[in-house]
C-alpha cells in the first residue's frame, strides 16, 4: 500500500530532530503524533517554531516517547512503499527517530511522493505515453495544488501528497478515456 509521511522539525539544522510525524495511507488510514524530544536533542530554531507552532514545552508534555512511536512506526509502515515531498530531510527525521530508539536507521525508507505519483499517472495511461505527457500531468496537478499558505504541520502535509496522488490518478483516469 503507499503512504505518505511527513516529518516537522524543530530546525532545518543539521543537529534538528523530528518534533511530529503524520502518515496517511491511499486508504485513509491516518495517523499523528507529537513527538518528545530525548535529552541530547537540544536544537531549536525559533523561526521553526514560528512556521509551525509547535512550542517545546507543548512536546514535553504532549510528545510521545522516542521509543514508543518508533516501533508504532515499523508496526504500522513495515512493508508499505513509504512517499514523501521531501524524503531527504524527512528521511534524517526517520533515521534520526528509529536511531534514538535503538532500531536500525533504514528499517524504514522514504522515496519521492513525485515518484509515486508518475508511477500511478505511467500505470493508468495507455502503453506508449510519451513520459513527458505523464511528466506534464504530475507538474500540473503539483503547481495547481500548492497551497496559498502551507500548513506546516505534518498531516495537513501528509493529506496535501495524498490528494496529489489521488487527483493524479483521476485526471490519468480522464485522459485514458480521452485516449481510448
Amino acid at each position: 500500500m503507499i503512504v505518505f509521511l511527513d516529518f516537522e522539525a524543530s530546525s532545518l539544522s543539521k543537529k534538528s530532530y523530528p518534533i511530529e510525524v503524520a502518515w496517511v495511507a491511499e486508504n485513509g488510514d491516518e495517523s499523528s503524533a507529537l513527538l518528545r524530544p530525548i535529552r541530547d536533542w537540544t536544537d531549536w530554531s525559533a523561526e521553526a517554531e514560528l512556521i509551525h507552532g509547535i512550542s517545546r514545552d507543548r512536546l514535553r508534555h504532549e510528545g510521545q516517547p522516542v521509543n514508543e512511536m518508533a516501533h508504532r512506526m515499523i508496526r504500522c509502515l513495515s512493508g508499505h512503499d513509504l512517499f514523501a515531498s521531501a524524503p531527504s530531510w524527512d528521511g534524517k527525521w526517520l533515521s534520526t527517530r528509529l536511531r534514538a530508539a535503538g532500531l536500525p536507521r533504514h528499517a524504514l525508507r522514504l522515496q519521492l511522493s513525485d515518484d509515486a505519483f508518475r508511477d500511478a499517472v505511467g500505470r493508468i495511461l495507455p502503453p506508449g505515453t510519451e513520459e513527458q505527457q505523464i511528466v506534464r500531468l504530475v507538474e500540473d496537478v503539483i503547481r495547481e495544488t500548492e497551497p496559498e499558505k502551507p500548513a506546516h504541520r505534518a498531516l495537513d502535509d501528509a493529506r496535501l501528497e495524498l490528494r496529489r496522488w489521488q487527483i493524479a490518478c483521476a485526471r490519468a483516469e480522464a485522459l485514458k478515456q480521452r485516449l481510448t
